[in-house]
């Protein structure tokens, strides 16, 4: 059979109902495949960096492998961003490239690149094939790649003429390639029980890598048996819901909150869990973020640990095998740390350590944004957001209840992500006969621009959902970072009244919106955002303009986070 054909078959039996992308001459075989054989649904993109993001968004929702396709040379280099944030996030991904003829590669043919060279440090495993009867295999093994370990993306780059080859194959003689499991040596659970029954202020910390192995339930029995405060990264907002009662934030320099980092600094052991110690979590200063506690670093991959410092204890396990035979030890044992005081002061910290939300003045201030998201939607609803003051806004006031309904690209912050990433969402809880579901993305007014084209996909394709701008007319984050450098230069948007019509531009690409200016008018806009998105089924922007020089929470380490509002 061609073999594009037995590739989109193989994509099929993997898993793959729909694919993102934008076709080209190099990559036209494949198109021509998914035509014949079926059963893989494809949106044309605007851009193929939206291509990525959309995959990113769909794999995130449902934990499959999302799919991007482009053509060769620009197409091909486009994705390079999408694969950056997939890698950082660890999201499995498989994109296909066309390439120029194999005879062409040498002679820097029309659109011939490297594009294998080119993302290799973005990817986990990166292939050109150059023999046909390859394919079977580099499929197969591109997405095992992707589920192994630590999850993350995949390129397969294809020159034409072997795109165009036909080759032996038989469906029913292939299979998908096992993916092993990695559960923790026995004598480390041991000894990790040991260190934490030792504590007196212990602290789990869970991270994306929880949400990744669908382990949000195994962490509460956990906590709950064992009755220890916990807290989640950045990337683990929602693997437990936030009102929980041992449920202590998040720590960090910028998307914290005030109790979670006192209670951090007041603990003696931290068992972090699927967890990477990014920057923005441990802030400058290791010294400060390591203290005198005792650390039990738990990762899938093995390059994680010792990576950022030496903890006391490294375990290589998958997080739910661990915290499964974590509980197993404690209840053989019939042991629970006597932690009664530390779990009432943690309790009296997040009583008293926190923000203010009730704004009523004009202009906006934006935590006031996110108390009324927080009243309005409901636990199931899926939200997207990127990068900038809104993203530290969100990941110090928006709750979250359930895993990965809070989605956001937490360590590359690509400026635009949220709509290509929204409709991946949407597309993936159709696919799961969940369509119903709300999906929200929380955008700023310059990364809303980065990507808006991708709106006339979601219109084309009649895909639903909610827009919520924080609009300050400000490149908000990178203004409040030149503070620091006694400058306001070049970050300022606001160009005449109105700075740009940000609802003229979704009207124009068939899509609708309100403006916001007055707090009390928030609950109205977005009431009617909803109803608005389910009779037209296209984007609707509710765009809300905040009080323009407005600070975040800052500080360089978590010891010394800045509060610009008076908390109360």
């Amino acid at each position: 059979m061609p073999a594009m054909e037995a590739a989109v078959r193989i994509m099929k039996d993997e898993g793959v109902d729909i694919a993102f992308g934008c076709p080209g001459a190099a990559i036209l075989p494949l198109y021509k495949a998914m035509e014949t054989v079926g059963g893989i649904e494809h949106l044309i993109v605007r851009h193929e960096e939206g291509a990525t993001h959309m995959a990113d968004g769909w794999a995130r929702t449902n934990g499959r492998v999302g799919v991007a396709l482009a053509t060769s040379g620009p197409g091909a280099t486009n994705l390079v961003t999408g694969l950056y944030t997939a890698h950082a996030d660890s999201v499995p991904m498989v994109c296909v490239t066309g390439q120029a003829v194999s005879a062409k590669l040498h002679q820097e043919a029309f659109q011939a690149v490297d594009i294998v060279e080119i993302v290799r440090p973005v990817t986990k495993w990166a292939v050109q094939i150059k023999e046909a009867a390859q394919i079977p295999w580099a499929f197969r093994e591109a997405f095992r790649v992707a589920r192994t370990g630590r999850p993350g993306p995949v390129l397969i780059d294809i020159p034409l003429d072997i795109a165009r080859r036909e080759i032996r194959y038989d469906p029913a003689l292939d299979a998908r390639l096992p993916v092993a499991a990695v559960p923790p040596h026995p004598p480390r659970v041991e000894a990790a029980l040991d260190l934490l029954l030792a504590a007196e202020r212990p602290l789990v910390l869970a991270g994306g890598g929880v949400i990744l192995a669908e382990a949000s339930a195994a962490l509460r029995e956990l906590v709950e048996y064992l009755r220890v405060p916990f807290q989640v990264t950045l990337m683990g907002k929602g693997a437990v819901e936030d009102d929980h009662e041992l449920h202590m934030g998040t720590t960090g320099i910028q998307t914290s909150q005030r109790y979670a980092n006192a209670s951090f600094l007041e603990a003696d052991f931290v068992l972090a869990v699927g967890a990477r110690f990014g920057d923005r979590h441990t802030g400058a200063d290791l010294g400060v973020y390591r203290g005198d506690r005792t650390f039990v670093h738990v990762d899938i991959e093995p390059a994680q640990l010792g990576k950022v410092f030496e903890p006391d204890l490294g375990i290589v396990s998958d997080a739910g095998l661990f915290l499964a035979a974590l509980l197993d030890a404690a209840r053989a044992r019939g042991a629970r740390p006597a932690v009664g005081p530390w779990v009432e002061r943690c309790r009296e910290l997040k009583r008293t350590l926190v923000r203010r939300e009730d704004f009523a003045t004009t202009p906006v201030k934006a935590p006031r944004v996110y108390k009324e998201i927080n009243e309005i939607f409901g636990p199931d609803t899926y939200f997207v957001t990127a990068i900038g003051l809104y993203q530290i806004w969100g990941g110090q006031h928006q709750k979250s209840h359930l895993p990965r309904r809070y989605q956001v690209c937490g360590q590359a912050g690509p400026l635009g992500w949220e709509i290509p990433a929204a409709i991946g969402v949407k597309k993936a809880l159709q696919g799961l006969g969940r369509g119903d579901t709300e999906v929200v993305g929380i955008v700023g007014d310059y990364g809303f621009q980065y990507m808006a084209e991708e709106l006339a996909v979601a219109a084309q394709y009649d895909v639903p959902f909610v827009l919520i701008m924080l609009n300050n007319e400000y490149l908000g984050l990178i203004r409040q970072a030149s503070i620091g450098y006694g400058m306001n230069y070049q970050v300022d948007i606001h160009y005449d009244e109105t700075g740009t019509d940000n609802v003229k531009l979704m009207e124009a690409y068939g899509c609708s919106g309100r403006r916001v200016v007055d707090p009390g008018d928030i609950r109205t806009a977005v009431e009617w955002a909803r109803k608005e998105a389910v009779s037209t089924s296209r984007p609707v922007l509710v765009e809300i303009f905040i009080e323009r020089e407005a600070n975040t929470p800052h500080g360089p380490d978590i010891d010394s986070v800045r509060e610009f509002e008076a908390p109360y």
